[in-house]
């Protein structure tokens, strides 16, 4: 569990969905728009007070895409600075779906798509995002 009493991290967990495969050309993931941000990115959100990060992993993912999940492994943690000198530090895993309970548009995340883990690197709008695409792209091509 993290120690969510560090002032100057805040602690969040996502997860890279991956369907199909083992070739990582043809392996989809999801990715989310985010109108706040006006980005494309893979979803993710902050840890609730005595939540794991692989418990907020998989309740962001169902939040924001409605698809409920298996951890299948780690694949490492971002870091980047916030305002007011804090850093956000997030923990990512790969994931395969189970359930696909229907995604519904809202105020946090108003689309939704599947694509080919190749064309979610030049998808998604972060730069730290796209180096997830690609660190996940290298471990689907491991696996298999």
């Amino acid at each position: 569990m993290a120690d969510l009493a560090e002032p100057n991290i805040v602690h969040a967990a996502g997860g890279i969905l991956v369907r199909g495969g083992p070739d990582p050309r043809t392996t989809t993931t999801v990715v989310i728009h985010r109108p706040r941000h006006d980005d494309w990115s893979f979803p993710k959100g902050k840890l609730d007070p005595g939540e794991t990060a692989e418990e907020a992993a998989l309740r962001e993912v169902y939040e924001e895409t409605a698809v409920r999940c298996e951890l299948v492994l780690p694949l490492g943690v971002v870091r980047y600075p916030l305002a007011a000198g804090a850093v956000k530090h997030t923990e990512y895993w790969i994931m395969r779906p189970v359930h696909d309970d229907g995604f519904i548009a809202g105020d946090e995340v108003d689309g939704l798509r599947w694509l080919r883990l190749d064309e979610a690197v030049d998808v998604v709008t972060s730069p730290l995002d796209r180096e997830l695409a690609v660190r996940a792209q290298r471990a689907v091509a491991m696996s298999s």
